[in-house]
């Protein structure tokens, strides 16, 4: 008798089951989808709204982990104080000539946040740390500050200056008396600028405290103001030895000194931040005339460096000059 062989299988015919025969099914595996991250372990990416900023825009693209910052010495104002009150008269009679300008560390109503307000003269351009970077950076200008004595310094005239990327111009206040402390102390910065290969600041820099700012109307701007700190532009001529400029002769102070007529200074009506093409040369001059005397008068223009600063992101840390 034959036995079948193990193993084999059999298959129904052709003629069998033919019509119940069906094709194997794909069992399909179905995949979950993770839950989304809760708000609040995500970090936002910010959003350059100019509106929430008097028309400013971000000029360097935002980078995760990336610090702006800037080294510069405060000049922290009492609002008791007579520069403090100086400043406001300045400022009530440069916004008669151009009403967009916006005040800076003047104005109590434009920083309610901040109760004591400060003028900053920088020590370097605005310079870009990373997470890791921050701490090192800070030893660097602690060491500077230490080595570092304090010493007295004056403003010496009104003067326009526009930023590199020409989109804003300041009205500020330009250092004579203590010019060559300040270079000091930023030519001290160059060799952790070099470092973390950061922009250095300006070749034949003019120290200065800005009060107040301006949107310009075209990035491009007037080439024939291309002139002084690299970039910047200057209204004023800067005096040849800016030590010595702190006491030069007062000029007498007008009756009635005229201001440029504020309806031409406006360039661009239509957008919702009123721009101008630069600030009126006639501004600067009536400023100079009607508070040039007084700005060099040592109870308003002449002030202690007594403190470094730098600012990292919303961080400041401040260090005394030449404390151990």
């Amino acid at each position: 008798m034959l036995k079948r062989p193990i193993g084999l299988v059999e298959y129904a015919s052709s003629e069998e089951g033919s019509g119940d025969e069906r094709p194997p099914q794909k069992v399909e595996s179905k995949k979950r989808k993770l839950p989304p991250l809760s708000p609040s372990v995500t970090i936002p990416t910010p959003v350059d709204n100019p509106a929430l900023h008097q028309g400013r825009k971000r000029t360097i693209p935002h980078v995760d982990g990336q610090y702006a910052s800037y080294v510069y010495i405060p000049l922290r104002l009492s609002r008791s104080s007579p520069l403090y009150n100086f400043l406001r008269d300045v400022l009530s009679t440069a916004r008669a000539a151009v009403p967009s300008l916006h005040p800076i560390g003047v104005d109590a109503a434009a920083d309610p946040v901040n109760p004591n307000p400060e003028l900053r003269i920088s020590l370097t351009r605005p310079i870009y740390l990373r997470a890791h970077q921050r701490e090192e950076f800070k030893s660097a200008v602690r060491a500077v500050a230490r080595r570092s004595q304090q010493f007295t310094a004056s403003f010496a005239q009104f003067a326009e200056l526009v930023n590199d990327e020409r989109t804003r111009t300041f009205l500020t206040l330009e250092v004579g008396a203590g010019h060559l402390e300040f270079k000091a102390l930023s030519d001290a910065l160059v060799p952790i600028l070099d470092t973390f290969r950061q922009e250095l600041y300006y070749k034949a820099p003019r120290f200065h405290a800005s009060i107040a700012w301006a949107l310009l109307s075209s990035p491009s701007g007037d080439t024939s103001q291309q002139a002084g700190q690299q970039n910047r532009t200057q209204k004023t001529q800067p005096t040849q030895n800016p030590d010595l400029a702190a006491h030069p002769s007062p000029s007498p102070k007008p009756k009635e000194a005229p201001l440029p007529n504020s309806e031409a200074m406006i360039g661009d009506t239509n957008s919702p931040f009123p721009t101008i093409p630069c600030l009126p040369q006639e501004m600067i001059q009536v400023l100079q005339q009607q508070y040039g005397s007084m700005l060099l008068s040592r109870h308003i223009g002449v002030f202690d460096v007594d403190e470094i600063c730098i600012r990292i992101g919303k961080d400041v840390t401040r260090w005394r000059l030449g404390e151990r």
